[in-house]
């Protein structure tokens, strides 16, 4: 039984993906969530066991997914250190939290990081996982299936991972930012809102999938920008604004504050 520690956003597109399986990795689920509403909901949509207690979902499951913030994971590794057996397969997903953070606090050593991100919620998502030596073939490949039934997985060592949580974890708030500035701007220089939305997303849906059949993203400006057209214009202003140093100084603020929060 997968269980999951935490009931959110997150915990839950991972969630529909395993349940949308049809073979495999699709298996029982057991949910530890406070709120009352939220633990009905998850019943009810997805047809899962769920709790108020972290645990009885430690006890009950052999692999368990850390799905809290953060600044919550100290408290919960310590209430329920004491149920977590060599047997277990503790996977979290809290950015910052270090697998020797969690190897102080906890007696197994089955011990995995893994990093999603919000696109898991269409089951488009990249998540990257870090992990032991430790582990058999069988067990990586559990673990394995529940991430790539929300999108692509890709195994890094682990001293990449704030990097990570940097450009895939926060690049879709970053991408999702710049796009209501564009929407923003639209109707600044003239268009209602309704067009504007209409125009920024599928622009935006259409570049990606350009992207997605291998056209490189310089290949894909260049190919937009023609000497002394429009194009060129707005991409001035962006060099004159110091747009790439302005993306740097984003990622690598996340990236800082992803080590802060590694410090519990």
């Amino acid at each position: 039984m997968i269980g999951f520690i935490g009931g959110g956003n997150m915990a839950e597109a991972i969630i529909k993906g395993v349940r949308s399986q049809e073979s495999g990795v699709r298996r029982d689920i057991f949910v530890s969530e406070p709120q009352e509403d939220r633990r009905k909901y998850l019943e009810q949509t997805y047809g899962i066991k769920t709790t108020e207690s972290n645990r009885e979902v430690t006890k009950s499951c052999s692999i368990i997914i850390l799905a809290v913030k953060p600044q919550n994971m100290e408290t919960v590794l310590d209430e329920i250190a004491d149920l977590i057996t060599e047997d277990k397969t503790v996977v979290s997903i809290a950015a910052g939290i270090t697998l020797s953070c969690l190897q102080s606090k906890l007696k197994t050593k089955k011990l995995i990081r893994v990093m999603p991100n919000t696109p898991a919620i269409v089951q488009e998502g990249m998540s990257v996982m870090s992990l032991c030596e430790c582990f058999s073939d069988k067990d990586i490949v559990i673990v394995r299936d529940i991430f790539m039934s929300v999108g692509k997985l890709l195994i890094l060592p682990e001293k990449y991972m704030n990097a990570v949580t940097a450009v895939s974890g926060s690049s879709p708030a970053f991408i999702a930012f710049f796009v209501e500035s564009i929407i923003d701007a639209a109707q600044k220089i003239g268009l209602p809102e309704t067009h504007a939305q209409e125009l920024a997303m599928q622009t935006l849906i259409g570049t990606a999938e350009l992207l997605k059949t291998g056209m490189t993203p310089k290949k894909l400006r260049e190919m937009v920008t023609s000497p002394g057209g429009t194009t060129a214009a707005g991409l001035a202003v962006f060099e004159e604004k110091g747009f790439k140093d302005i993306v740097y100084d984003s990622l690598y603020s996340a990236l800082k504050r992803a080590e802060e929060l590694g410090s519990i």
